[in-house]
């Protein structure tokens, strides 16, 4: 079980748990995600998740952008899933992920 697979479990379920939960190790925690998302052009989106009002919706396309398809194809291939398929989930979760990660709008140091 990876560090934040507990915490997200209740949140995205379990598979998708262990793809977000590996997304963000990959990515150096919550920090590398929002760095990540901003150096794509996706500032805004990203600050919205963190943040305590609504959340701004990221479409699979724009998870393919932002993290690179090798990325994608890796994460896609350890859940037995498309990279469509992958990508489609991630747009879904990873909102929601990152909001309950970054608990009063503040994104923890790592």
């Amino acid at each position: 079980m990876g560090l934040f697979d507990g915490l997200l479990g209740g949140v995205v379920g379990a598979e998708m748990a262990t793809v977000v939960n590996g997304l963000i190790e990959k990515h150096g925690g919550v920090q590398g995600i929002v760095a990540q998302l901003e150096q794509q052009g996706l500032g805004g989106t990203v600050r919205s998740w963190v943040g305590t009002g609504a959340n701004q919706p990221i479409s699979p396309d724009q998870v393919h952008q932002a993290f690179g398809s090798d990325v994608v194809k890796q994460l896609a291939a350890k859940a037995g899933l498309s990279p469509e398929d992958l990508a489609a989930k991630l747009s879904q979760f990873l909102p929601q992920a990152i909001d309950k990660l970054t608990p009063g709008g503040v994104v923890a140091k790592s």
